[in-house]
């Protein structure tokens, strides 16, 4: 038997609330499924009823002096009709419940796509994975237990105390009673006594999950610093938590359930010894016993399964209150009530005095205002946490600014749908994380309607056509989890191809040849020019060689706009960027005299 956790009774009847809209879908096999229930329930109750009759009829005082062929038939039939009713019920049901838990998790799924960047920064991937793993296991659980099981209790319990108050002594009935709350009572209270071991058992799960699947993330990282020692004792530290939690819960658990035997053993014995005392003072026949003792297994199995089924709940509401809070947490980022498609034009882009922070105690930009005319490369320079970076996720909208705007063709973009507007924004990251798949869908995921005609031609734009040509497996090569089979050059070219793809008018570089070495870096920067071509791209750049180009470069200091021109423009005031540029170039020059040396 499993244990609680959260509080039920109002916390279980809101939740399966929430799950009645995906049911409505199937009201007819629900209809269904109740009726095959209820029939399965009643053949149950009668099978005590016919071997009663069964019994008496073979018993010497009330002998027929045959067999009761019809008797026997009708106890066969009823057997195999609370069987094949239930399991009939279970097929029934099968496809609500898996539906159900089909929608409701990809609503989750869909809303976690819909939560802002500072979300999912905030958060770890494993717990929420655990959250999403458990509220739908949780879901079926809810399901099966509430409609199938506790309804079901409860009738056959009704159904079998009304035979018995109607035919028998009313002790029967006040002893059933009596054994029923007090196994309720004492389940209920023991249960919320120990439902505290199980919250620590998730908590310390739940961590566990998240150092585990973080360190495995990081495992490059882990392997440079030798820290595998290291990473197994703090995964150990929670496992620690969960084994003593976890003991606690078992070793409780079984108190529970002697308590529960202890019951349900003294209610059985007092209604056989009622019974037996009938049968010898001749006011109950041998079938009456046998009738009541065969009531009571059968009454003894869903008790028992009652305190399972009540302790299982409270794990599901637990697990799915997790999930559903998920539901519940709102995007920091979300389209007005009216929001209209963007309108693009030619795709000018336009920051006036923005502010921006990610938190309150520290401010990231300030009052920056610059324009990037439509088909024009604008780039960013300056140190690392000048800002650079945040005019990208500004622009691409994964946050929005605390004072000023940001507009495209004249639009502010809070006043249009989101979808409309990363539609036409392509964004090649510093740090490209590819998905643990193809290189074939990882350049498809560009645009995913494309032919393979089209991404053969953006990887060949993307100078990396040949390279997957070289691979065995061709296009079909897995890129292993987040892209860690190809090196940061080869990512970086995958990434550029799936953006190439794209199509945008907008396109934002954001140290998109870091990762590669000179040579590539070269081809690479030719292609980036002409796919830039006609496109508002706005650069952002360490490498000052690769925006000499650019039709103005902005120069970045602690959130401000120090300078801005173009690059001949800015070497003559010989100010930041004129110092940016002698130091790049003194190091360009060192590395080619240690390359010399070297050689």
């Amino acid at each position: 038997m499993s244990e609680p956790s959260s509080p039920v009774p109002s916390g279980t009847f809101k939740t399966f609330r929430i799950l009645l809209p995906y049911l409505a879908d199937f009201k007819g096999r629900v209809a269904l499924a109740l009726i095959f229930l209820v029939t399965a329930k009643a053949a149950n109750v009668w099978v005590p009823i016919v071997l009663k009759h069964i019994v008496d009829s073979l018993t010497p005082r009330f002998s027929l002096l045959s067999v009761p062929i019809m008797l026997l038939i009708a106890y066969g039939l009823l057997r195999l009709s609370s069987t094949l009713f239930a399991e009939m019920r279970d097929a029934i049901f099968a496809k609500v419940a898996q539906r159900s838990i089909r929608q409701v998790a990809l609503k989750v799924f869909g809303h976690l796509h819909n939560l802002s960047l500072r979300f999912h920064l905030e958060r770890q991937t494993g717990g929420v994975a655990r959250d999403i793993e458990r509220g739908t296991r949780g879901i079926d659980t809810l399901l099966r237990f509430m409609l199938f099981n506790i309804l079901p209790t409860l009738v056959e319990l009704g159904l079998v105390s009304t035979i018995l108050f109607i035919h028998y002594n009313i002790l029967f009935l006040l002893i059933i009673l009596a054994t029923i709350a007090l196994y309720i009572c004492f389940t209920l209270s023991f249960t919320e006594w120990r439902m505290r071991y199980r919250r620590t058992m998730n908590e310390a799960e739940t961590r566990a999950n998240q150092k585990s699947i973080d360190s495995l993330l990081n495992y490059e990282t882990v392997k440079y610093f030798g820290n595998e020692e290291f990473e197994a004792k703090r995964y150990d530290e929670n496992l620690q938590h969960w084994e003593k939690a976890s003991i606690k819960s078992s070793t409780t658990l079984s108190a529970l359930n002697a308590g529960q035997a202890t019951i349900i053993g003294v209610g059985v014995t007092l209604l056989m010894y009622l019974a037996a005392t009938g049968v010898v003072h001749h006011t109950m026949t041998v079938g009456d016993l046998v009738m009541v003792n065969a009531f009571m297994i059968q009454l003894a199995q869903p008790l028992n399964f009652l305190g399972y089924v009540y302790r299982e709940l409270r794990h599901a509401v637990q697990d799915m209150e997790r999930m559903f809070n998920l539901l519940n947490v709102d995007p920091d980022i979300k389209d007005m009530p009216n929001a209209q498609e963007l309108h693009f034009v030619k795709g000018s882009v336009r920051f006036e005095n923005v502010d921006f922070s990610y938190d309150t105690n520290r401010q990231i930009l300030f009052n920056v205002s610059f324009e990037i005319p439509a088909g024009k490369i604008v780039a960013a320079v300056g140190h690392s946490g000048a800002g650079k970076s945040t005019l990208s996720r500004l622009l691409f909208r994964f946050y929005d600014v605390n004072n000023g705007y940001i507009a495209i063709d004249g639009q502010d973009i809070r006043s249009v749908s989101q979808r409309s507007l990363r539609k036409h924004i392509g964004v090649v990251p510093q740090d490209t994380v590819l998905f643990n798949d193809t290189i074939y869908y990882n350049i498809l995921y560009g645009s995913p309607v494309a032919s393979r005609n089209e991404v053969i031609a953006a990887a060949k734009a993307a100078h990396i056509h040949s390279f997957i040509q070289s691979l065995p497996n061709g296009y079909d090569t897995q890129v292993g989890e987040r892209g860690l089979k190809l090196s940061g050059g080869e990512k970086q070219r995958v990434a550029i191809a799936r953006t190439i793809l794209k199509n945008p008018g907008i396109l934002i570089f954001d140290e998109a040849t870091s990762a590669l070495d000179s040579a590539s870096e070269k081809a690479i920067q030719a292609e980036l020019k002409r796919v830039s071509k006609g496109r508002t791209t706005l650069i952002i750049a360490h490498r000052l060689s690769t925006i000499i180009d650019s039709y103005q470069i902005l120069v970045f200091e602690k959130g401000r706009i120090i300078e801005r021109g173009t690059h001949l423009q800015l070497l003559k005031i010989g100010g930041a960027y004129a110092q940016m540029w002698a130091l790049q170039q003194n190091e360009h020059e060192e590395n080619i005299h240690s390359s010399i040396a070297y050689s």
